[in-house]
């Protein structure tokens, strides 16, 4: 019973006896989540075991393609050679388990080929959630026990020569598709191994995909791609989950072909079809804590490489200073992304990232180089519906005395909510027209004026 429904029984309580009712709360506890109780799991693991002996001998020179299929033959055989019967239906599910085991990533190797899966969550071993369509939603996805998740979890970083343990109980890693993996251990996860993997389409989202998806209209998309091909500064901004990067790695694909792209990432995640693109990652401390590769520090370095755009998948320390740095000596057209709940708080956050790399600028030069290094700022935010929308599209117009001057050319408004609770609402244009039109207009590009008319589309 909700809060709202408890009030108004008290209400009708109170009307009927004509005395103030007493109002208890009954605190329920939640019940821990209890493993599965498989039958077959001695058969699970005498065949994995004879699996593994057989692999060892047969599969010497082989390549790794009719792996998969060799498996399921040989794991299939064993089975019928261990018990005289198993239903069909059992006898799949331990074929596919164990072959997951072997050369995929077990338990949650099925959740990664599902395309309704954006993100999974393991919490635990026996905790595995989902995100289908903006819900999360709990699967009946198990682990045997904390050893099998930190084995999943090696199988993952060891590939990328990156490495967890108690000294170093947190690592971020990428999936052979692109995936992005966050995966952190116990002391620090107090219930058991945990991985998040974020996962992307094996075909990058293009503009028309998000237009599918109401995330954005038709003239917020032209105008960012006009802004992109004109040279200028954007930063996405939002929440977790919001959608940043995938927004960023479209907005990277209105670039032009014959120019030289930078990437700058914590893990390599943006998909660009450009021919010229140098990728660049950065590397953790090593097991005596040097050695470590920081964004910061590849932000310097691509300034050598004679780079035309600069893609940085995240900005939330001390590079700002650099990147903004950049952008206000040449490298014009640079992208990248920021933690922020709206454009006015993704301004602070810049300000507080610079002070950060350790420089004691006074608050008006930092706002200074803010707003002439950055010309446009996309908001977007994951809505109640699990939506995502782009809810402004902000232009920076410069300083103002001590303050940053900004204003809205595009909105997202909400009019409401219908039966199935999804958002009603519209895009909006606020009818200014930016201050940087004639720097459109400079690279021969003429957006219709009716774009900036205000009204809704």
């Amino acid at each position: 019973m909700s809060l709202l429904e408890r009030l108004e029984r008290v209400k009708k309580q109170e009307q009927t006896e004509g005395k103030p009712a007493q109002v208890g709360l009954t605190i329920e506890k939640r019940a821990e989540p209890q493993p599965k109780n498989d039958p077959y799991t001695k058969l699970k693991i005498k065949i994995h075991k004879r699996v593994i002996e057989e692999l060892g001998r047969e599969t010497e020179g082989e390549t790794d393609g009719s792996l998969p299929e060799r498996l399921q033959k040989l794991v299939s055989e064993t089975i019928d050679q261990e018990v005289s019967f198993i239903p069909r239906g059992d006898k799949q599910r331990i074929v596919t388990e164990i072959v997951d085991e072997a050369v995929g990533f077990g338990p949650i190797h099925p959740l990664l080929n599902d395309e309704t899966v954006s993100e999974v969550m393991v919490n635990g071993p026996n905790q595995v959630y989902v995100e289908r369509n903006g819900k999360l939603v709990l699967t009946d996805v198990v682990f045997r026990n904390d050893a099998h998740v930190l084995h999943i979890i090696e199988k993952i970083v060891a590939p990328i020569g990156r490495r967890i343990d108690e000294s170093s109980p947190m690592v971020d890693a990428r999936l052979p598709d692109g995936s992005r993996v966050n995966a952190i251990i116990p002391p620090l996860a107090l219930c058991g191994p945990s991985i998040t993997i974020r996962k992307f389409a094996k075909d990058p989202l293009t503009v028309d995909d998000l237009l599918g998806f109401g995330t954005l209209s038709l003239e917020i998309a032209a105008f960012l791609e006009a802004a992109v091909k004109s040279k200028l500064n954007v930063v996405v901004s939002g929440g977790t989950g919001s959608g940043k990067t995938t927004t960023l790695n479209v907005l990277s694909s209105f670039i032009p072909h014959d120019e030289r792209i930078v990437t700058i990432e914590d893990a390599a995640e943006l998909q660009l079809r450009q021919d010229h693109v140098v990728s660049l990652e950065t590397r953790p401390p090593n097991v005596e804590g040097k050695g470590s590769v920081t964004i910061r520090d590849l932000v310097k370095n691509s300034l050598r490489m004679r780079p035309e755009r600069i893609v940085v998948g995240e900005v939330r320390s001390g590079e700002a200073l650099d990147m903004l740095q950049a952008m206000n000596t040449g490298h014009d057209g640079s992208l990248t992304t920021g933690h922020a709940n709206s454009p006015r708080d993704m301004l602070s956050r810049l300000e507080t990232m610079v002070l950060m790399a350790g420089m004691d600028l006074p608050v008006r030069a930092i706002r200074e180089q803010i707003s002439s290094a950055i010309d446009v700022i996309v908001q977007q935010s994951r809505l109640r519906d699990g939506s995502r929308k782009i809810t402004h599209v902000t232009e920076v117009q410069g300083m103002e005395g001590d303050i940053i001057v900004m204003q809205d050319l595009f909105r997202f408004e909400q009019t409401g909510i219908d039966e199935e609770g999804k958002i009603i609402g519209s895009f909006r244009s606020t009818g200014i027209r930016p201050k940087f039109i004639k720097q459109l207009e400079a690279s021969g590009i003429e957006l219709p004026a009716v774009m900036f008319a205000d009204a809704n589309f």
